[in-house]
């Protein structure tokens, strides 16, 4: 049996009694079952609701990962804009979409990218709304031309103070959520904006490596290093290799780890720059 599933219908087939709807499965939401020891996924939670109401339209984070996201949980609340009776795991909201608004993702109804950004920048924290936008921006680019669009079409809505403050710091290539957080750690500091993603080839046009953020014009650049860089010989090994490269060419590369404290961290890379010519 596809899970999740109506009960109702279920049972109505002869598929299940009643008993055992009630003693093997449990409610995921008002008359939609998973079996009773079924850790949902944020797919499965997402097309529950669809079965629970066809019309709703999934927003928010839920609506990112729809559109190919990476780091949302499973266990986010699964934002709607319907006429639905609250409960929980749902984030209701009673707003106004076109139908320009909406497409279908796997047969589910979604607010569009650019709508899903536009929700995202005005109902999150400016921290969080950056890093979920650029998640989206980095899975399916949307313009920040139909933002504003957007925000001129829903003139007055919740947030969009927030919104204008968050997207001038969108950048896709961020390929992380700590990567995003140490990208603005750099900025709220005053240090120039960096480039994300940016590649450093040797002499000969050769690859180096792909640096998470740069200033360029001073051969600075800053990495964050997740868990492979320690456990994984063979990634350390590489990374040892490349780094001797990069100071061979005269780059200085600040890697970051998330025991590090943000003073250090800001200290590090101004120190860089100051080095080699920046100016504030």
């Amino acid at each position: 049996m596809e899970i999740p599933f109506i009960g109702s219908d279920a049972v109505a087939d002869g598929r299940l009694t009643r008993a055992h709807l009630r003693s093997h499965y449990r409610p995921l939401y008002r008359g939609i079952y998973i079996p009773r020891h079924h850790q949902a996924s944020l797919r499965e939670r997402i097309a529950g609701v669809s079965l629970a109401s066809p019309s709703a339209v999934v927003a928010g984070v839920a609506a990112s990962a729809m559109h190919g996201a990476k780091w949302v949980e499973d266990d986010v609340p699964v934002e709607l804009v319907a006429a639905v009776r609250r409960q929980r795991g749902l984030i209701v909201r009673d707003e106004t979409l076109a139908e320009d608004e909406v497409t279908t993702v796997a047969g589910i109804r979604v607010t569009t990218p650019a709508r899903t950004a536009f929700d995202l920048g005005r109902h999150l924290s400016r921290g969080r709304a950056v890093a979920r936008m650029d998640a989206l921006m980095n899975a399916r680019p949307f313009a920040f031309e139909d933002l504003a669009l957007l925000a001129k079409r829903h003139r007055g809505v919740r947030g969009l103070r927030r919104l204008r403050v968050a997207l001038p710091l969108v950048d896709g290539g961020s390929e992380s959520p700590r990567e995003t957080w140490l990208r603005l750690l750099f900025i709220d500091a005053g240090l120039p904006r960096p480039t994300t993603q940016y590649v450093v080839r040797d002499e000969f046009g050769r690859y180096v490596r792909r640096i998470d953020m740069v200033w360029e014009d001073f051969k600075v650049g800053a990495e964050y290093d997740g868990e492979q860089h320690l456990t994984s010989r063979r990634q350390y090994v590489l990374d040892v290799q490349v780094r001797r490269t990069l100071q061979r060419l005269r780059w200085h590369v600040v890697h970051v780890i998330k025991e590090d404290a943000k003073a250090d961290i800001i200290a590090q890379a101004r120190d860089a720059l100051l080095s080699r010519g920046w100016r504030p």
